[in-house]
């Protein structure tokens, strides 16, 4: 099938035509859900490098299962994220604490130099508030309000219950809003 043709097919869908051997369908697959778990390992990891191999390796699991996958048990890119958030998560556990000055900046494409400063300096003062929050708020921090999942979607990828997703982002957000405090004037936001 022509890979224009697929981008109106579903993640089942694509995936059952990739365990049937259609390589297109795994390239259509690949473009569109190897972004979204590379952000959010990006995210919760603070390192690019790290981020691409979960990505990979989450992606690897996904082909692997491709010929057993059960529609309709759960969402593909549920399924995608809940790995690469494990997968994230046995790093951060096997992790030394890294100096966030050390990680490599990844470039924006902006025109100007300073505002390419400016959302360095932002994007380095979130992870590093990131980072300061437990491991289960931060998830669902990212994963809520970096990555724009519902709440059910979340509690699926954490395997927890709404209420308790709900919980884990209102305490991440409010430790979010604490670290950050104070830092508005700093963070090129004027001072309102």
């Amino acid at each position: 099938m022509p890979y224009d043709a697929l981008s109106e097919v579903t993640d089942d869908a694509l995936l059952v035509l990739y365990a049937n051997g259609d390589a297109e369908a795994a390239r259509a697959l690949t473009l569109r859900l190897t972004p979204r778990v590379l952000r959010l390992a990006s995210r919760m990891l603070g390192d690019a490098a790290e981020a691409e191999d979960v990505a990979q390796e989450a992606m690897l699991r996904l082909w692997r299962i491709a010929a057993d996958w059960r529609q309709r048990k759960a969402q593909v890119a549920t399924w995608l994220y809940r790995v690469a958030s494990n997968l994230c998560t046995d790093r951060l556990r096997q992790r030394r604490p890294v100096d966030l000055d050390a990680v490599p900046e990844v470039e924006d494409g902006r025109a100007s130099a300073v505002e390419g400063m400016i959302e360095a300096d932002r994007a380095r003062a979130l992870q590093a508030a990131l980072d300061l929050l437990p491991e289960r708020q931060r998830q669902a921090v990212i994963l809520r309000h970096l990555e724009g999942l519902s709440n059910p979607e979340i509690a699926a990828v954490m395997d927890i219950g709404v209420e308790a997703v709900e919980s884990l982002t209102a305490r991440g957000k409010r430790a979010l809003a604490a670290a950050l405090a104070g830092r508005r004037e700093d963070l090129g936001y004027g001072d309102g």
